[in-house]
């Protein structure tokens, strides 16, 4: 059970990042065709742009998400001995190095996992999940983050926010570049028949579409990655009821007011949203996580 829905995860994954270089070099075809009459030029110009600034946000992944989320560094095991043990043990049973330790002045409960690799991955956690989870949840949490260092999810995730970004980026730039001096395009496509009108049409489509189609696959990447961590940290603790117990507090807790909304996808639990006492959830197109419900019930059935 654990081993096909690993498998079926990074199957699902890997059509996802495909689909989302499909929607970046459509949008950069759309760019080129409305502004230089070129859709080839506009793909080359979009992947190498994209290409850089993907790589400069891997490198520098760990700095900005940890400054977003105003988290600090702990390099003392004496500051937080229970997280510093479990960490080492977390090390020991996955065999990944040692990742650099964050915490964050935030009293409701969560934790995330950031970086480029595992060499240089990064976990973070709030004071409010040092607070209110045993050692038995908290193993269950950290147990998850470090799945998401050695499935990669950190690199992914890191790729996945930057190239969402510069696609609603590059839509907004173009839509100002038309107005600044795109017309010529719109001038030659009046006399270039049917088929101009409808690549036209076609092309502000996709301008218009593409950050909003962005966003979707981003979260349903992150979705994704959150059930095949659930079932990584089972298969490193041998013990579900850990991970469930933190899953369900953490979803009842308040939300946390210092997390950054462009990283909310990181974290083991949506920071901002809050399940009531008795209120169901949905896994929506818009849904940064699975629902808490989902989540426990597949860990349940391992």
């Amino acid at each position: 059970m654990l081993h096909q829905q690993i498998e079926q995860n990074k199957r699902r994954t890997v059509l996802i990042v495909f689909l989302f270089f499909l929607l970046f070099a459509a949008l950069g075809a759309a760019i080129g065709y409305l502004n230089w009459d070129n859709a080839l030029s506009g793909v080359a110009l979009a992947l190498i742009i994209g290409l850089a600034y993907v790589v400069i946000m891997v490198a520098q992944s760990t700095q900005v998400v940890m400054s977003l989320n105003n988290a600090k560094e702990i390099t003392d095991k004496a500051q937080y001995p229970m997280l510093w043990n479990i960490v080492e043990e977390m090390t020991i049973v996955t065999r990944l190095p040692f990742p650099r330790i964050f915490i964050i002045e935030d009293e409701s409960p969560n934790a995330f996992a950031a970086g480029n690799s595992p060499e240089k991955a990064s976990v973070a956690v709030t004071t409010g999940l040092l607070k209110k989870l045993n050692r038995e949840e908290l193993t269950g949490v950290l147990a998850h983050e470090f799945a998401h260092i050695r499935n990669y999810d950190i690199r992914l995730s890191t790729v996945a926010l930057a190239i969402a970004g510069l696609i609603a980026f590059l839509a907004q730039f173009s839509t100002r570049m038309m107005f600044w001096g795109g017309g010529g395009r719109r001038r030659r496509s009046d006399n270039s028949g049917g088929a101009g009108i409808i690549l036209l049409i076609l092309s502000l489509l996709i301008l218009v579409l593409s950050p909003f189609v962005a966003t979707i696959i981003r979260l349903a990447l992150s979705r994704n990655r959150e059930y095949l961590a659930d079932a990584s940290a089972v298969e490193f603790t041998r013990n579900p009821e850990g991970l469930k117990s933190a899953l369900s507090k953490i979803a009842t807790s308040d939300p946390m007011e210092a997390a950054n909304a462009a990283s909310a996808s990181l974290y083991i639990v949506n920071p901002f949203k809050r399940m009531k006492e008795g209120e169901t959830e949905s896994d929506g197109l818009f849904s940064t996580h699975p629902s808490t419900a989902n989540r426990i019930k597949r860990l349940e059935a391992m």
